[in-house]
């Protein structure tokens, strides 16, 4: 139950001593933020309460003295914190908690990307009406300090363009694919296996998670007005090895990439498999790491790349935050940055396009593509078909010259219904 919180307290009665924290969760990273204060052993910060469901498993004799562990918040909410920590993660009771907080006189830092995504604007305008900082650098990305890159480094910029590798379970999968030669399934079940994955991965396979984080991006990075459900996602889960082995004659490898670009009144935003050049730093990244590529009218492109994910990373993005609150706590509030309004929203790029048939080989298929694809204006580039494969599940690729996605859409709704196929086709933009 939560009570009634505290009216927020006067200037004159702010406290002059160290910032006063609460840590909500006391999870993965919640350890590592806990860690990392109790280590720091420093004059700014004092972790003062720990609430968690359950709090009496989750107690650790290596928590300096004096901490509250609870699992009442009311007793985080009654209490002279200056900062609550919600590391919870979802959106409720997360975001409840987090509200209450903010109405009680106590600022946030969060690493709740799927919070901030949703309600990020509506909790950011409740923070600034009572006077208050909400801080969520650990929400997109982990430990590479983007939103504060982006806010303050490029802030003199006019940035136009945000591309990147926004999961680290994707990247993982997608890296074993190519490297270890083996099926989707069998990178999941490692990725499952090592703890980069969830039992049920949907969130971060089916682009979920990156679409969430694209969305936190799109509004620091564009000022652009962006929902998740406007961002046009798609699986991963159609990737085969052979995609990679037609990628390499390319030029390029494959990633899930997260990318939202500005184009006169219309911001195009998508998450999904894409061909980038093995000479981008796009295809550099490996493993579960991250990389995010900004692009500016005056600066040009900066490249942000690190560990995106995990308990460490992620804390030292909270507790960056922390230090910040630590320092302007009692500074006043900036006021609020006005969404670009007049954009409308849109997945249907312009861009070159791969596309992977698997068919049951006879005459005149391609001639039965070639024409689908004259009749809605889309230009054949190059036909790839390697050598090796059984003429009953006949694996080639078609490249396409630039295309708008919805063009590109229709055009494959049409072969679809084509005899010759052994299974759907499979496209993905190529990205220069």
């Amino acid at each position: 139950m939560v009570t009634s919180p505290k009216p927020i307290r006067e200037e004159a009665e702010l406290a002059t001593g160290p910032c006063k924290v609460a840590l909500v969760g006391f999870g993965t990273v919640g350890r590592s933020v806990a860690r990392i204060l109790t280590s720091r052993n420093s004059q700014d910060l004092q972790l003062t309460h720990v609430f968690n469901r359950n709090v009496d498993r989750k107690r650790a004799d290596w928590v300096q003295n004096g901490v509250q562990w609870t699992q009442d918040f009311d007793d985080v909410l009654n209490s002279d914190v200056d900062v609550v920590v919600e590391l919870v993660g979802g959106l409720e009771p997360a975001g409840e908690w987090v509200g209450h907080s903010l109405k009680s006189g106590k600022s946030v830092v969060t690493a709740n990307k799927q919070l901030i995504a949703r309600r990020g604007p509506e909790l950011l305008q409740l923070a600034r009406a009572n006077g208050l900082h909400l801080l969520y650098g650990a929400s997109v990305a982990g430990g590479i300090p983007v939103l504060l890159g982006l806010q303050e480094g490029l802030g003199g910029d006019r940035i136009h363009r945000i591309s990147g590798i926004l999961n680290g379970t994707c990247n993982y999968i997608l890296s074993q694919i190519e490297n270890a030669h083996i099926s989707f399934a069998e990178a999941l079940e490692q990725a499952q296996a090592k703890g980069f994955a969830e039992a049920n991965a949907s969130e971060d396979i089916d682009g979920y998670d990156a679409r969430a984080k694209l969305t936190i991006l799109a509004r620091t990075a564009l000022n652009a007005g962006l929902e998740p459900e406007q961002v046009a996602t798609r699986s991963i889960r159609e990737v085969e090895e052979i995609d990679f082995a037609y990628a390499h004659d390319l030029g390029c490898t494959i990633r899930q990439i997260s990318r939202a670009e500005v184009k006169d009144k219309t911001l195009f935003a998508g998450v999904q498999p894409a061909l980038v050049p093995q000479a981008s730093a796009l295809a550099r990244v490996t493993g579960s790491q991250n990389v995010i590529v900004s692009a500016g009218e005056f600066g040009g492109e900066t490249v942000f790349s690190g560990h995106g994910a995990g308990g460490d990373p992620t804390a030292v993005a909270v507790v960056s935050d922390l230090l910040w609150l630590s320092r302007n706590r009692h500074s006043r509030v900036a006021a609020e940055a006005k969404p670009t309004s007049d954009l409308s929203i849109s997945g249907d790029f312009k861009t070159a396009h791969y596309v992977r048939f698997k068919v049951a080989d006879k005459p005149g298929i391609l001639a039965a593509l070639a024409n689908v694809f004259s009749r809605h204006e889309i230009n054949v580039d190059a036909v790839l078909q390697q050598a090796g494969h059984s003429k009953a599940a006949l694996p080639f690729v078609i490249t396409l010259e630039p295309c708008r996605v919805e063009k590109l859409h229709q055009a494959l709704a049409e072969i679809r219904k084509l005899e010759f196929h052994v299974a759907p086709p499979v496209d993905m933009p190529i990205l220069t």
